[in-house]
């Protein structure tokens, strides 16, 4: 029993000196763990590529103060970190970060190796590759240096460099950036690195491939309906392919490879010009103006602050243009969202599209956000998000673009053919008593004709029908002898009344506006008509330059001396005159007369304005 106790006491005692032990691992497994992570990167006969994060130590000058033998005595005195969680996404940061590896290639038939920095915004990329004779090589690349500088034109930064058989040698990798922090280092062989070019590129080429598909389709369906909306989505297609082929290196390589402040700039600039596009599609497409005008605001003030956005961004630092920029990328997409939600809730249905379409955009750019300011991992879906995501996005508007298209065409239809059925009611009822009917049919026929001479807004005579009064006129002075005058009013800034004060204001001034010059014409026995927009044609028989040019210029005093009343406004009007005189000698045509009187307003107009130019030239 003795003996027994003894033997319970000794493994007791051997266990609680295991327990020990044990402890004893466990406190030292964090100091040990960097020592493990922080094995060479040894190359293992059969390896064509090899992602050096892991094996990856690390520091973070921050201030850069620190030199090239700064660095290399840190190196030599183990003072590099591991990567935290194995991430070589940072962020935003300011100063230099040091990476170091110690690399022993085993691979006996592949002697050059290839570093590659699989981001291509970084400003400047040095490679120090130190041999255990003690040689040191130094590469340099990264967007602030020209792109020839690289060893394979290609848009990620890489550096070709030997590896000797079963010697270490210490790459030292110095990286200062502006953009995102983002340092994915893999080391290729020249034949693995062709392949994972080659399919890169394949894939970069199917995804502009279907930009530039969706671009000519859309662009043939715009030139044959004329749509504002078909027109923003080409710009949107457009500036956000721009912002694209910067993002991914394509920009640099191809469109300025020996200017580093495009390289920079174009970040911000490109994402701004593709936000105004997305968003003055979005009111287009959902009609905000009528729908929701509030959202139309919310837009509009979103567009502004992208115009001045992207101006600044040409003067300031892009490590705070780009994260501004990045974020307000979220901010433009939510409010389109917010927008395409409510009206969507009032009845709108081609907006259901319109949301999927920016909630595919939404989530492959708050992806890349993500991944920039360093909160995701860089895989194939975060660093390829906003591809996967716009190429939906877009297809989706593009589709949406066809339903809304579809939409309208059946309400039209719907429209006449509601038309068509009143019509018959009509003709049905109106047949029942003949002689009422063709009562009406001549009264009817004889306001037809004279609503197709006069112009609906103004009741002016319309262009058509001074053409045919104008010849009867020319014919009567060349019988008689006695001159025609011709007279082009055209009123000056129109299009800023309808910007500042909305078309029914604008309406009104062409109403006032005719008004004002009948009144002048209508003691001369004058032909007047409205043109087109804010364009009149006056015709006055018997009139030489001289008088023509008086009675122009009381129109012009007409319309400028007071200034035009619209509700509570007060909006003064000013016009430009161009005046010919048709000789009845000459065999001239109306078009001609109207093309002297026409060069003639536009010299007024080229003179500043609020003038009259008298045309005294032949035609």
């Amino acid at each position: 029993m003795e003996h027994g106790g003894e033997g319970m006491t000794l493994i007791g005692r051997t266990v609680q000196a295991w327990r020990c032990w044990l402890l004893l691992a466990c406190l030292c497994c964090p100091l040990l763990a960097p020592a493990l992570e922080r094995a060479d990167v040894v190359l293992e006969p059969g390896t064509e590529r090899f992602v050096l994060a892991p094996q990856l130590g690390h520091y973070h000058d921050r201030e850069d103060v620190d030199d090239l033998a700064a660095a290399w005595r840190r190196v030599d005195a183990d003072g590099m970190a591991p990567l935290p969680g194995g991430a070589d996404a940072f962020g935003f940061q300011r100063g230099t970060f040091w990476f170091h590896a110690r690399v022993v290639n085993h691979e006996p038939h592949e002697p050059r190796w290839m570093l590659v920095q699989e981001y291509p915004l970084s400003d400047e990329v040095d490679l120090h590759v130190r041999y255990a004779d003690g040689r040191v090589l130094h590469f340099a690349g990264g967007d602030h240096r020209p792109f020839a500088s690289r060893s394979v034109r290609y848009r990620h930064p890489n550096f070709s460099f030997e590896l000797p058989l079963g010697e270490p040698v210490d790459l030292l990798v110095r990286v200062r950036s502006q953009s995102s922090m983002q340092v994915p280092l893999q080391l290729y062989t020249p034949k693995a690195f062709t392949e994972v070019s080659r399919d890169a590129q394949l894939a970069i080429g199917l995804y502009y491939g279907i930009m530039l598909a969706l671009f000519f389709y859309n662009l043939v369906l715009w030139l044959s309906l004329r749509d504002a909306s078909y027109f923003w989505y080409l710009c949107h297609v457009t500036a956000f392919g721009l912002v694209l082929f910067t993002l991914n290196g394509l920009g640099f390589e191809y469109l300025w490879p020996g200017s580093s402040w495009m390289a920079d700039h174009m970040v911000p600039i490109s994402i701004c010009l593709a936000l105004i596009a997305m968003l003055q599609f979005s009111r287009t497409f959902l009609e905000l103006p009528r729908r929701w005008p509030r959202g139309n605001v919310l837009l509009l003030a979103l567009m502004a602050f992208f115009v001045l956005f992207g101006i600044a961004s040409i003067w300031l630092p892009l490590r705070i243009s780009t994260p501004v920029a990045s974020r307000a990328v979220l901010l433009g997409v939510v409010g389109i969202v917010i927008a395409t939600i409510v009206v969507l809730r009032r009845g709108y249905a081609p907006a259901w599209l319109l949301l999927l379409a920016w909630s595919m955009f939404l989530l492959g750019t708050a992806v890349f956000t993500l991944l920039a300011f360093g909160l995701l991992p860089k895989n194939f879906a975060t660093e390829y998000g906003v591809q996967i995501g716009s190429a939906l996005e877009m297809l989706l508007l593009s589709i949406a673009l066809g339903h809304r298209y579809a939409a309208l065409r059946h309400e039209n239809l719907r429209i006449t053919a509601e038309a068509n059925q009143k019509l018959e009611r009509k003709v049905a009822q109106r047949t029942q008593e003949v002689r009422s009917t063709l009562l009406q049919l001549e009264e009817a026929h004889a306001r037809l004709r004279d609503s197709s001479r006069r112009d609906g807004l103004t009741g002016l005579y319309n262009r058509t029908w001074f053409h045919e009064a104008f010849r009867d006129l020319a014919q009567q002075a060349k019988q008689t002898g006695t001159p025609l005058a011709v007279l082009m009013i055209d009123l000056d800034h129109f299009k800023s009344i309808n910007d500042r004060h909305g078309h029914l204001a604008g309406d009104d001034c062409l109403r006032w506006s005719a008004r004002r010059i009948g009144r002048i014409l209508r003691p001369h026995d004058a032909l007047l008509a409205r043109f087109g927009g804010e364009e009149f044609v006056a015709a006055i028989p018997g009139c030489d330059l001289a008088a023509a040019g008086a009675i122009a210029e009381a129109i012009r005093h007409a319309l400028g001396d007071e200034p035009f009343a619209s509700g509570d406004m007060r909006i003064r009007v000013t016009a430009s005159l161009g005046v010919h005189v048709v000789d009845p000698a000459s065999a001239i045509g109306v078009d001609d007369a109207l093309g002297s009187a026409d060069r003639a307003l536009y010299a007024a107009k080229a003179n500043g304005r609020d003038c009259v130019e008298l045309a005294t030239g032949p035609c």
